[in-house]
């Protein structure tokens, strides 16, 4: 699926605006792909070096946003030497984060601001590499994808002695929920996995956009109680084209799932009860909605045979 350059489905219509913390979320990650050449524009790049020191001092500012302390205090603070601690604060001196009122050192308005930055780069990195192997599975269309709501979400990645584990996690989910909403590119789980059809046929009030081949699999699969679930109203499908990858909303938490290109299988489902991944779950999910189609009842009975 092509992205324009807001990272958006060239093909998909906007969805309107969110909270401003999702917003600016979403801005931030629209920018990130032009931020190198308007850093450049601007003769605004900063070498190397010193973006190494500025996280070498990420403890010591990380706990100086937290209060002032004086040089007893951060050496008790992050176990360091009276020398490492002189060396520590006049760094900050010199480079006007900090200052030292009353025998204490606090941080400037610069050095909060700085502070904050050091710490988000630091859970932004983080969460990037506990998030890999789903960055890795949907990584041509990762523009659309917001990292910062993840930060402590669950992730469950297959493993040779396991390969269901991602399935499993999203079955617990199903199970816990009474409403499920969600889109993907193959089967929300096996076929072969009747306790999970039966849930979402009869156990939950399901809505689910897949492709037009998956959807005439499942009733192939399923005839008889696919039918039955969508003429009582209680599984609403719907169609689309080409889909990104898979998401899902349960009750209380969203969550994405990564599969592999060739066997289909999930190789990782990552979810979390993050309110702000919550909006921007609903927000993707609200655009791929509006570009995909209702499987009218016609189609339903010739699916059903």
């Amino acid at each position: 699926m092509g992205t324009d350059e807001d990272g958006w489905g060239a093909d998909r219509p906007r969805p309107g605006p969110g909270s401003p913390i999702l917003e600016a979320l979403l801005e931030n990650a629209r920018s990130r792909q032009h931020l190198g050449r308007r850093l450049d524009g601007a003769g605004e790049r900063l070498g190397t070096d010193f973006l190494g020191d500025l996280v070498r001092h990420g403890p010591v500012l990380e706990s100086l946003r937290r209060e002032p302390l004086d040089r007893r205090e951060i050496e008790e603070r992050l176990d360091v030497s009276r020398a490492t601690s002189h060396r520590l604060t006049q760094w900050l001196d010199d480079q006007g984060l900090v200052e030292k009122v009353e025998g204490r050192f606090q941080l400037t308005g610069r050095g909060e601001a700085v502070a904050d930055e050091v710490l988000r780069f630091e859970a932004n990195v983080g969460t990037v590499h506990r998030l890999g192997p789903l960055l890795d599975a949907i990584c041509e269309d990762h523009q659309e994808f917001v990292v910062e709501p993840f930060v402590d979400a669950t992730v469950t990645v297959a493993a040779p002695d396991a390969p269901y584990r991602p399935v499993e996690r999203f079955v617990a989910l199903v199970d816990d929920s009474g409403t499920f909403r969600g889109f993907n590119t193959t089967h929300m789980a096996p076929l072969v996995l009747g306790a999970f059809h039966q849930r979402l046929f009869d156990g939950t009030d399901s809505e689910v956009i897949y492709l037009p081949s998956i959807v005439e699999k499942l009733f192939e699969t399923y005839p008889e109680r696919a039918a039955e679930a969508v003429e009582r109203g209680h599984l609403t499908l719907r169609t689309r084209d080409d889909l990104p990858y898979g998401l899902a909303l349960f009750d209380d938490r969203v969550g994405i799932g990564g599969y592999d290109e060739r066997t289909g299988q999930m190789q990782v489902f990552v979810d979390t009860d993050s309110p702000i991944a919550r909006e921007w779950a609903e927000r993707v999910y609200a655009s791929v909605r509006a570009d995909s189609e209702p499987i009218d009842a016609d189609r339903f009975e010739s699916l059903g045979g």
